[in-house]
């Protein structure tokens, strides 16, 4: 009777025991206290520091005036006012105007030019590593005085060039350099060459403005590059305001995305804008010559500092702060003892309007745009 009421109890246990359904087994677990935080983007930033100034227009009075008795040329003094202040720019952009054909092919002046090397020897001794070639002396000397040039600026591999060529392979290599992080090019175009001809199977030897050429040549290298800068020699002579066809050419450029557009020809000063992003600068006019008159003795220096930002890997550029100074073209009597003065290193004895000069460029460089700076360039 034990043994079957013993037996009896077991059961009753076991049938309790399977008949507890999975969904009444509640499971407590201890969750651990996460709070989930936005995190800050990462951000990296470079910089590089742009100057840019006018055209290097050797009339004969210039190079003979830095003639030394040795025969060779020697700029140095003409340029000391100036040196400290390219120096302390990562990139200084100018115009060589008059061909760097060199001595061997014979110097001359007006109306076609040809300049001793060691110009742009100096040149680049003050921090100048951007040269634009292309304008309307170019073919001065024929190719001839393009080949010297060429191969002369082939040379100083510091010194990015654009314009004119050796041959067609030659102008269709994509020029880029980096510096700070930051990659950038030059292309470089003009208007003409004074009626002068491309010889015969040597259409490489100069860029024309074309609106198609110039297209081509933007959407090749504009992906591949940071900064993309664009050398125009355009405008008429001697006069302080953009022509409509200056403001198409630059309006056109910009659309194609073009960072910055450079120019020069007019022989004075013309305004900074924006167009859209694009920077524009009408013209620099000249840096150094011996042409006759305050307004064509008086360059500008234009800057701008180019900023490179990566947010989570995702680069942007921005151009920021630019700004414009002027510098004068002191020459005697005689035409001889050139020096390049900054305005503010320049006295009354050298130029008498000095002030109402200045005055005068700085409302025609800012006249289409208020927010460029004057002052600044030091």
């Amino acid at each position: 009777m034990k043994k079957s009421l013993l037996f009896i109890l077991i059961a009753v246990l076991l049938v309790g025991c399977t008949a507890k359904q999975p969904s009444e087994i509640v499971y407590h677990v201890q969750q651990p206290s996460i709070i989930f935080e936005p995190t800050e983007p990462v951000t990296v930033s470079s910089e590089l520091s742009l100057l840019m100034v006018g055209d290097g227009l050797l009339h004969g009075a210039v190079y003979k005036d830095a003639l030394k008795s040795d025969g060779t040329y020697d700029f140095t003094s003409m340029l000391r006012y100036v040196k400290p202040i390219v120096q302390k720019y990562d990139l200084a952009f100018y115009n060589q105007e008059s061909i760097l054909g060199g001595v061997a092919l014979g110097l001359s002046s007006y109306p076609t030019f040809n300049s001793p090397q060691s110009f742009g020897d100096q040149m680049i001794g003050l921090g100048f590593n951007l040269v634009s070639q292309a304008n309307n002396h170019s073919l001065d000397k024929s190719s001839k005085g393009i080949e010297n040039s060429v191969a002369y600026w082939k040379a100083k591999p510091t010194v990015l060039t654009a314009g004119t060529y050796l041959s067609q392979e030659d102008h269709d290599e994509i020029r880029i350099m980096t510096k700070n992080n930051i990659s950038y090019s030059l292309l470089s175009y003009t208007y003409g060459t004074n009626g002068i001809t491309i010889p015969n199977g040597k259409t490489y030897l100069v860029n024309y403005i074309d609106k198609d050429k110039i297209k081509a040549d933007v959407e090749k290298v504009r992906s591949k590059v940071d900064v993309l800068m664009v050398s125009l020699h355009f405008g008429t002579e001697y006069t302080h305001q953009p022509s409509d066809y200056q403001i198409e050419i630059a309006t056109y450029l910009a659309s194609l995305g073009v960072d910055i557009v450079i120019g020069h020809h007019p022989h004075v000063v013309q305004p900074i804008t924006h167009i859209g992003k694009t920077l524009v600068i009408y013209s620099l006019g000249n840096f150094i010559s011996s042409q006759v008159g305050t307004d064509r003795l008086t360059g500008m220096m234009a800057a701008v500092n180019i900023k490179k930002t990566w947010v989570n890997g995702v680069a942007s550029i921005e151009l920021l702060n630019p700004r414009a100074d002027f510098v004068y073209t002191s020459y005697n009597a005689s035409i001889a003892n050139f020096v390049l003065y900054p305005f503010d290193q320049l006295s009354s004895g050298i130029l008498s309007t000095k002030d109402t000069t200045y005055a005068q460029m700085a409302k025609i460089t800012t006249s289409m745009d208020k927010t460029i700076q004057i002052g600044g360039i030091r």
